[in-house]
């Protein structure tokens, strides 16, 4: 007879849910079995409303999806593809054992970040994710490393925490919604992406460089102007 998995087990095979959240994307740290996907992904949705009070507004909030630029097929469909993409990277099995990553789509532009121990796994991994149906552009940011641990990974999701709180505290920039701006952390380099003015997107770069312990600040910015 199979023992019940504790919350423990599920954590050593799935990143943090909160870091789910806040990235609004599929996170799967090594190693994750397909068979293995469900229950994580509930118990992540079973824990989105309490993440959103707490950061004041993530992603898929009714808030955000309100103030959202892209229209609901596009927020459909890049839900889609992280969905998609986590499961067709999880489902390799130099992937599976070997490396880890964060997928997150925005206007079905992918940004793939992680660790990978070779040149020829990180390049499967973006050709999985080239080939997950609508995906227009992938943005590659995995290096070759081994994959972080937990105690980074932490560290990353309290960081995009703290970033997204700092946002949402802009009071003297008109039209400014920190909703509309994807906050995800990878070992210390922050990446932002969403559809904004330039001066909005000066103001967010702003704000997460000053943040204590980032390394560097990747900006992957639509610009509305």
């Amino acid at each position: 007879m199979k023992k019940k998995r504790s919350l423990h087990a599920v954590n050593e095979h799935f990143e943090t849910c909160f870091n789910v959240q806040l990235a609004s994307a599929i996170v799967f740290q090594q190693p994750v079995k397909m068979k293995r996907l469900i229950w994580p992904l509930v118990f992540c949705s079973f824990l989105n409303g309490c993440n959103s009070l707490a950061t004041g507004g993530a992603e898929l909030s009714g808030l955000s999806l309100l103030h959202d630029r892209r229209n609901s097929d596009a927020i459909l469909t890049d839900q889609r593809i992280e969905i998609d993409a986590g499961i067709e990277l999880s489902a390799d099995d130099d992937i599976h054992n070997k490396a880890h990553f964060n997928v997150i789509a925005f206007n079905s532009k992918v940004l793939i970040t992680g660790e990978a121990p070779n040149e020829h796994i990180r390049n499967k991994m973006v050709a999985i994710v080239q080939r997950v149906e609508d995906v227009k552009l992938v943005h590659n940011h995995i290096e070759i490393a081994e994959p972080t641990d937990l105690l980074t990974r932490s560290s990353d999701a309290l960081m995009t925490i703290a970033i997204k709180a700092a946002l949402s505290d802009v009071k003297n920039l008109p039209g400014f919604d920190a909703t509309r701006v994807k906050v995800a952390t990878e070992n210390s380099v922050v990446y932002l992406m969403g559809l904004l003015h330039q001066n909005e997107a000066t103001v967010a770069t702003e704000i997460a460089r000053r943040e204590d312990g980032v390394k560097k600040v990747v900006k992957l910015f639509e610009y509305l102007d």
